[in-house]
């Protein structure tokens, strides 16, 4: 897999290696848990407590085979970072962030495009798939306006299990949205 940098006109783009642990940790925090992440429109603060991720989710993408953790940087500092996971004949996309305070002025929308970029050239897979907790009705609708789907099919929120949060809620499950990526 070529780990190269690519450079954006804004940001550069490159693999995360196991030193970018913390920083990435950190990043997938602020985007989404506590009332630092309330400053972009991710945030995850009313539905869950608790952490997002943790050092060894974030270790376990960048070294497992077939996935990849992007790092989107500017001036040197990571502002997103995505999961790419080669699976079959399809890639999942996961461990989207980006940063609150660059939120809304399409940067998203480049790390996603550059995603489904790097999934179909690299891996030849023609349909990306990701999981959104359903409740996140503005998060969907995001996805939706770029092309993903829903499909109605749901798996369990992992409830009891903290490494994924504390839900303050009952009723969170996952929904899986599909693009085509032809």
């Amino acid at each position: 897999m070529d780990t190269a940098p690519l450079q954006d006109a804004r940001e550069t783009y490159r693999d995360a290696v196991e030193a970018d642990v913390p920083v990435l940790v950190a990043l997938v925090e602020s985007a989404y848990r506590g009332d630092a992440s309330r400053a972009g429109w991710t945030t995850e603060a009313d539905i869950l407590d608790g952490q997002r991720t943790d050092p060894d989710g974030v270790r376990a993408v960048i070294t497992a085979p077939g996935s990849r953790l992007v790092v989107v940087e500017r001036d040197g500092a990571p502002v997103a970072c995505c999961q790419l996971e080669h699976r079959g004949d399809v890639a999942y996309f996961g461990m989207f962030a980006v940063r609150p305070g660059s939120q809304g002025g399409g940067l998203g929308r480049r790390v996603l495009a550059r995603a489904e970029r790097l999934a179909r050239e690299e891996w030849g897979v023609r349909e990306m798939h990701m999981t959104v907790i359903s409740v996140r009705e503005e998060l969907i609708a995001w996805y939706e306006r770029r092309g993903y789907r829903r499909t109605g099919r749901m798996a369990p929120f992992p409830y009891g299990d903290e490494r994924f949060g504390v839900p303050r809620r009952d009723d969170l499950e996952f929904e899986l949205l599909v693009k085509e990526l032809g």
